[in-house]
């Protein structure tokens, strides 16, 4: 299910524009930026900012005075940290994209995009590497009802929009806006498949976090799958885990379920990573830089319980 959240990036198209313009290295000139630094000291009566440092620091200081809520200057910390960001910092690995293969028949295509819930899949040809292009899954429908006309792949796929791994989050945000895709496909010095980056994955290095379909109420910390998982957010306490799944998992040094994870990779892991704890796999769903946000538990497979121990 983390391996590539492929339907995210359609919700996220309508915020992109104004996370665009906040863009300034790119979008403003210097004159303009001075001028506001300008502005902005001269109200704040202190000297323009010198550098990068002295520009957070001069914008906390307006948030300390009132003048800049919290929710605004986060944004701005955002749009300052993710100019020093390069695609690989944030991509899926290529180990767990989810990819199609090019078929002639539709139905072969549903158990992949039941099981995932995703809208958008790279389609692959002779291998991996041979990404052909995008498939949304909603333009598979019309080849389900009764009017329902001959298949053809190719003519559904949308282009493949490639970058490499070292193209920077804020470029790569205007390349979204501009050429109107969702999905990045990332190749390597080859061209092979290296990853896969959305839209979404960039305005969240920005603006944090955003509801997706694995969100639930916020007084929930588990939801049970019929597919024989269970998505549990990280802030879970130790105690509720073992209640729900009839563990019996320490909370002498962790309160939470995600501190006892991120305490067991040794790191804080990306989206994707997979631990074996006791009888279960915890495999990360979502995560920044600093901590585990959501997570899917599953029972270990007998090679993952020989590993563990």
């Amino acid at each position: 299910m983390s391996s590539v959240i492929n339907s995210r990036a359609g919700r996220s198209a309508r915020q992109h524009g104004l996370l665009s313009s906040l863009m300034s290295e790119d979008t403003s000139s210097h004159s303009s930026q001075k001028s506001w630094f300008e502005r902005l000291s001269q109200v704040l009566g202190g000297s323009e900012p010198k550098d990068k440092d002295d520009l957070l620091e001069l914008l906390r200081d307006t948030h300390q005075r009132g003048l800049l809520d919290a929710d605004a200057l986060a944004m701005i910390e955002g749009v300052l940290h993710v100019s020093e960001l390069q695609a690989r910092d944030i991509m899926i690995p290529r180990s767990q994209v989810t990819v199609l293969p090019r078929v002639n028949d539709p139905r072969e295509l549903l158990p992949t995009i039941v099981e995932t819930g995703y809208s958008r899949f790279p389609v692959v040809g002779e291998s991996r590497d041979d990404v052909i292009g995008i498939l949304i899954a909603k333009d598979l429908l019309r080849y389900f009802g009764d009017d329902a006309g001959e298949f053809n792949m190719r003519e559904l796929l949308r282009p493949a929009l490639f970058i490499p791994e070292s193209k920077r989050l804020d470029a790569l945000l205007k390349l979204f806006q501009e050429s109107r895709n969702h999905m990045a496909v990332v190749v390597d010095e080859y061209g092979g498949l290296a990853g896969l980056v959305t839209i979404e994955d960039v305005i969240e290095q920005i603006v944090g976090e955003i509801d997706d379909e694995h969100d639930f109420d916020e007084d929930t910390y588990i939801l049970q799958h019929e597919h024989g998982h269970s998505i549990v957010k990280a802030l879970t306490p130790i105690e509720d885990f073992n209640e729900h799944f009839g563990t019996d998992l320490s909370d002498d040094e962790f309160d939470t379920i995600g501190g006892l994870v991120a305490h067991s990779f040794g790191h804080v892991p990306r989206r994707g990573e997979a631990v074996a704890i006791g009888r279960h796999r915890f495999q990360v769903i979502r995560a920044d830089n600093r901590r585990i946000h959501l997570l899917m538990v599953s029972d270990v497979t007998e090679s993952e319980a020989v590993s563990a121990h």
